[in-house]
């Protein structure tokens, strides 16, 4: 089987995920300690004891979330072959990174630590919003964000009848809106602390980039495929300028996962705490097999479908 790793981003938290996994797994702890050391604080802590409104802070969740899923890629890779691919749903793009190394651990926890910092303060809370459309083409999504009135666009490409959309609060709601007369099924505005991937995270863009400039950063072991044109960088200058764009540019995530399927990926892992990728890509892809890794179990069923 040609296998295809996955990384999720924001919204795969929760209070007391990884609990049972660092109980089979003495590395889980060890690589949380690894990142509180780096940061200064005990984030293995946060993430069993919460509360969720702090392990829910971007500037938290995206740390956490990093070092979740390389915790996880620890335990998976020390009983398995490497993957032929790797891709991250937005931050989750760090997470493959880090994993194919192409990023340190702890520079890569650094480095989204202040990725979350940035992006929480580019635009005031309140003055954005994102918001789910379901049941809606791609086309006709962005078609009633670019017949509303102020900045509001598609962010998440997410899987067919899924999209996110981000930008001002008051034109998220009013594209909405739109997107209901249009005929989708549901639209959901997000629980979520800015309208990321959208022109109003530009200023974070800009703050970013002296980061990502003075990155150690290497041509990761494993090919991935990057958020913002679904392609496999070439070059480290490429590389850096996808990860830069990605901030304020949409997550093309369909087209991530149809590019590892037709480069023969006929089985997927999602490299997390939770199992958020794998059913958007029974959506995108109904019938190839798709594992979460989250648990003893996902991970020994994983393990066993490689032999």
């Amino acid at each position: 089987m040609t296998i295809g790793a996955v990384f999720p981003g924001q919204g795969a938290q929760s209070v007391g995920m990884l609990a049972e996994l660092a109980q089979a797994y003495k590395s889980v702890g060890e690589r949380f300690a690894e990142a509180s050391e780096a940061l200064g604080f005990d984030m293995w802590a946060m993430v069993q004891n919460g509360p969720a409104e702090d392990l829910s802070a971007t500037q938290n969740t995206q740390p956490v979330l990093l070092t979740s899923s390389i915790a996880v890629w620890d335990v998976w890779q020390a009983q398995a072959d490497a993957p032929a691919f790797v891709a991250g749903h937005s931050l989750g793009e760090y997470s493959a990174l880090c994993a194919a190394g192409s990023i340190g651990f702890a520079e890569a926890v650094k480095l989204v630590r202040l990725r979350g910092e940035l992006m929480e303060k580019a635009t005031p809370r309140g003055v954005g919003a994102m918001a789910a459309v379901m049941g809606l083409d791609d086309d006709a999504v962005k078609r009633c964000c670019s017949e509303t009135e102020g900045v509001v666009v598609a962010a998440n490409f997410n899987a067919p009848g899924q999209v996110v959309i981000a930008g001002e609060a008051e034109a998220v709601e009013g594209a909405a809106q739109q997107c209901k007369s249009a005929g989708a099924k549901r639209t959901v505005m997000l629980d979520v602390s800015g309208p990321f991937h959208s022109p109003l995270m530009a200023a974070a863009k800009n703050d970013f980039a002296d980061a990502l400039d003075g990155l150690e950063l290497q041509m990761p072991n494993v090919p991935i495929v990057q958020n913002v044109n679904a392609g496999i960088p070439t070059s480290l200058q490429e590389l850096r300028e996808n990860l830069l764009a990605q901030i304020a540019e949409p997550v093309l995530w369909s087209r991530c996962i149809a590019a590892m399927l037709d480069r023969g990926v006929d089985r997927f892992v999602e490299v997390g705490p939770g199992n958020i990728l794998a059913g958007l890509i029974r959506r995108i892809s109904k019938g190839t097999p798709t594992q979460g890794l989250g648990t003893p179990d996902g991970v020994e069923a994983a393990v066993m479908a490689d032999e």
